[in-house]
């Protein structure tokens, strides 16, 4: 059975998952509208891992006797400066959840809830993950620059992903 401040600090966790999908379809959207549709297809496919990941906090809390409360979710942003400025808004998004993880982490270890520290661990992982991925595209974005020709070509190379 979950204590009643690990409950709430998960559910507050799936709710921010849920605004993390939310935040790449925003992304997405806007990259659809500027016709880079190789980007579009990363953060549609990166808003489907978020709902993953929210699906896991689901189904753990409900294992663990608790109860799920989803809360209204906030508005993304709805337009970016470039595509750089819209990965270095997802770069900072995901360090701001690696730190939300982190900071359950800590109550569950204040907690003695040894069982929601291990399924932590998981998204302690893949936090590390999601930063590198998102940190490697603005280091390429800003490499290329304003070159059209090396932004279509980059273009081309994340719409295939999950191609693998």
């Amino acid at each position: 059975m979950l204590k009643s401040s690990v409950e709430k600090a998960l559910n507050d966790q799936l709710n921010a998952e849920m605004y993390s999908s939310y935040l790449y379809m925003a992304m997405a959207a806007y990259f659809e509208s500027i016709n880079l549709n190789g980007f579009a297809h990363w953060m549609t496919l990166q808003a489907g891992e978020e709902m993953d990941h929210l699906r896991r906090f689901y189904s753990f809390i409900f294992e663990r006797d608790g109860r799920v409360k989803l809360s209204a979710i906030d508005e993304p942003p709805f337009e970016w400066k470039s595509p750089l400025d819209a990965f270095e808004t997802a770069y900072n998004h995901e360090v701001k959840v690696s730190g939300l993880i982190h900071k359950i982490v800590d109550l569950t270890r204040r907690e003695n809830d040894h069982a929601t520290e291990n399924f932590l661990g998981w998204f302690v992982a893949e936090q590390v993950e999601e930063e590198s991925s998102t940190l490697e595209i603005v280091n390429q974005l800003k490499m290329i620059k304003d070159s059209v020709n090396g932004l279509f070509m980059f273009n081309a190379h994340l719409g295939k992903r999950g191609s693998d």
